[in-house]
């Protein structure tokens, strides 16, 4: 076989799945040619996604090596070096590549997603321009643009962004699903984002849907399968594990990692521990990761990431598994028609808004999550007696809307002394945080008065931060779900109003669990009331500091064997219900 056809045929392969293979044949071609650029490239490409990341660095370097003047080395090598998190080194490539070829679009693409990781939303959105001067109708770099908008805390110009890209692009079904989930932090009549993702099921082609075929019988052990692109240190995981960990004994489950396989990361380590089966699903496009889930036999699969970053619901246009359930994930419907059903509760989507889900509702009251704390947390521990009252949130400062800014400013007027600390990822950007504290002081919250927090290097920095705080203040309409629970576990009680939505919801969801539905507001006036309460009783704030750990251990919110219960009992009904149907749609 001639080296050009290895090569081809190691791309098909690793686009099959079969990466190991593919690795092993282009390894081949550099033996007997150990100049071969081409070969070089193929063989970092594939190491990259395999997370070898340094090794793929290594094998794109030699070829920059031999070949300097290439912009598309350059940029090839810049990829790498993100993937690697060498950021800043992949920005001086990238702007290498553009300086050698200013038309080269890719490099612009490149150089913004560097720029992302530095807190640095201005310049990524600068190249995404500049990237589309040269290619208007690119939806990649579109999605990017969005990525940027996003990263900067610039949700409504996100939106809008995006809103004109679909309509650039209708068939985009990744600029799609960037839309609909970026709708979640704004603003926004409930109806009308539920529309719109309607309108995204009814671009799905339907044409293509078929059943996999399995033995219906309803009691036979059942197969299930896991999809999700956030099976490693991610909020996800914190509730993904009681699905695994409950897994009824005759049943078994294959985890689909969609997500780029990260070897050294625990959680993830513990996770595979957990499957009967685990398939690194990261190179395969649809049709390879359609055919995986059909070859392994899956019963029900359940996705757990719907429109979110590492989402695959584009996998599932052919109906790989005869039930099909989403979950945990994503705060909305995913409009998606192969997904049969949505795992909820009634707190989050009471009986009467099913027009708002294009999938079947199914609740396993009292509550759709059951949290895994994270191992060694530092103990709670009661800020300093004499500190300020400080209020706090943790989650992203993109959720942080005008409604949320509202409900923080009466808090923040009803307790005069209080400051506020706000920790996110885009605090680290100096535009971001500029602008969430300028929109603060327009909503009646002196800067002064506020203590901005970015990226902390270790999940205990993360949770030892709870320690200066003495109430959480939640967000909406996109409330905390994870950072709801770290604050409940390190004794902080988070203060959350009941919205018109599922994502507006959750908070509400997870206090009832907790046992403190007390600290749910119906509306703004009693948020403030609650908030302002909480902060000047002391006495109560030590309490639940010293004791809500105990309580949530004992609570419906940390039952694994409650929810599995729930959770299976649910998805095996799903399973009997298909039985008895029709064999074929």
């Amino acid at each position: 076989m001639s080296i050009e056809r290895t090569l081809e045929r190691a791309i098909q392969d690793a686009k099959s799945g079969r990466l190991a293979a593919a690795i092993a044949a282009v390894r081949t071609v550099l033996r007997l040619q150990p100049r071969n650029a081409d070969a070089m490239q193929i063989l970092g490409l594939f190491l990259s996604q395999g997370g070898q990341q340094d090794q793929a660095v290594a094998q794109l370097a030699r070829a920059v090596e031999l070949a300097p003047r290439v912009a598309g080395y350059r940029n090839n090598l810049g990829n790498a070096l993100v993937s690697a998190g060498r950021h800043s080194e992949a920005v001086d490539q990238y702007r290498m590549a553009i300086e050698l070829d200013p038309a080269y679009h890719r490099a612009h693409l490149g150089l913004a997603l560097a720029l992302l990781p530095l807190r640095d939303s201005d310049a990524a959105i600068a190249a995404c321009r500049a990237g589309l001067a040269l290619r208007p109708d690119w939806p990649e770099m579109a999605m990017c643009a969005a990525a940027a908008y996003e990263a900067g805390d610039r949700m409504d110009e996100a939106v809008e962004f995006l809103e004109a890209q679909v309509a650039r692009n209708p068939g985009h079904e990744p600029l799609r699903s960037r839309y609909l989930f970026s709708l979640n932090y704004i603003t926004r009549d409930a109806d009308r984002v539920a529309l719109a993702h309607r309108a995204h099921g009814s671009a799905v082609p339907r044409a293509a849907a078929r059943r996999a075929m399995r033995a219906a019988d309803a009691d036979r052990p059942l197969q299930f399968g896991i999809l999700s692109g956030d099976l490693r240190t991610h909020s996800v995981a914190y509730f993904a594990e009681a699905i695994l960990a409950t897994k009824p004994a005759r049943d078994r489950i294959t985890c689909f990692a969609t997500g780029i396989s990260v070897p050294d990361d625990p959680i993830a380590q513990r996770l595979r521990s957990m499957a009967d089966d685990w398939v690194d699903c990261a190179m395969m496009d649809d049709a390879a990761l359609d055919r995986t889930i059909r070859e392994a036999g899956i019963d029900v699969l359940v996705e757990l990431s719907g429109h979110s970053s590492g989402g695959r619901l584009s996998a599932l246009d052919a109906k790989p598994a005869p039930v099909i359930a989403t979950a945990i994930g994503y705060p909305n419907t995913t409009g998606h028609p192969a997904v049969d059903v949505r795992i909820v509760d009634s707190i989050t989507d009471p009986p009467g808004r099913e027009s708002l889900c294009t999938e079947r509702l199914v609740r396993i009251d009292p509550c759709f999550l059951c949290y895994r704390p994270p191992e060694g947390a530092p103990a709670p521990q009661m800020p300093d007696p004499g500190a300020h009252v400080r209020f706090g949130s943790f989650n992203l400062t993109s959720k942080v809307s005008d409604a949320t800014l509202a409900l923080w400013s009466g808090a923040m007027a009803a307790v005069p002394e209080a400051h506020l600390t706000v920790k996110s990822l885009s605090m680290g950007d100096a535009s971001a945080r500029a602008r969430l504290l300028e929109r603060m002081s327009r909503a009646g919250i002196p800067a002064e008065r506020v203590e901005t927090v970015p990226y902390t290097a270790t999940v205990d920095d993360h949770l030892a931060l709870y320690r200066k705080v003495h109430v959480a203040l939640d967000t909406t309409p996109y409330n905390g779900t994870t950072t709801t629970c770290e604050a409940l576990w390190m004794g902080v009680p988070v203060v959350a109003v009941a919205g018109d939505r599922h994502a507006a919801r959750v908070g509400m969801s997870i206090l009832a669990a907790a046992g403190l539905p007390e600290l749910v507001a119906a509306d703004a006036e009693c948020f403030v009331r609650i908030a302002a309460g909480l902060a000047r009783d002391r006495a109560r704030l030590g309490e639940l500091r010293s004791g809500l750990r105990d309580r949530l251990r004992a609570s419906v919110l940390l039952d694994q064997s409650g929810y599995g219960a729930r959770i299976f009992g649910a998805l095996r009904q799903e399973w009997v219900r298909w039985c008895a149907g029709p064999a074929t749609p």
